[in-house]
């Protein structure tokens, strides 16, 4: 998942179908782009980054974890060892 390009996309009040539309690609390939289904073109990163004006390596950082609710993979703060992972 892109969290990155979803937030700039709701930032800018954009449709996926406008924005799609607009780069000349598909619906359902920016959808599965924008929810990790899918890895991007060298192309299709650069028109999108350049669309919405940031840059891509920041666009383009990948959110791996779980957001399922379970609770596993979530951040917990230690003041001894810095950031652990909670089991």
């Amino acid at each position: 998942m892109y969290p990155n390009l979803k937030l700039e996309i709701f930032k800018r009040g954009l449709h996926q179908n406008h924005l799609a539309r607009s780069l000349g690609i598909d619906e359902t390939l920016l959808s599965k782009i924008i929810h990790g289904y899918r890895e991007p073109t060298a192309l299709q990163r650069h028109s999108l980054a350049g669309f919405l004006a940031v840059e891509e390596s920041w666009l383009f950082e990948k959110y791996e974890g779980s957001l399922n609710g379970s609770g596993h993979g979530s951040p917990r703060v230690d003041p001894g060892d810095g950031i652990d992972e909670i089991p």
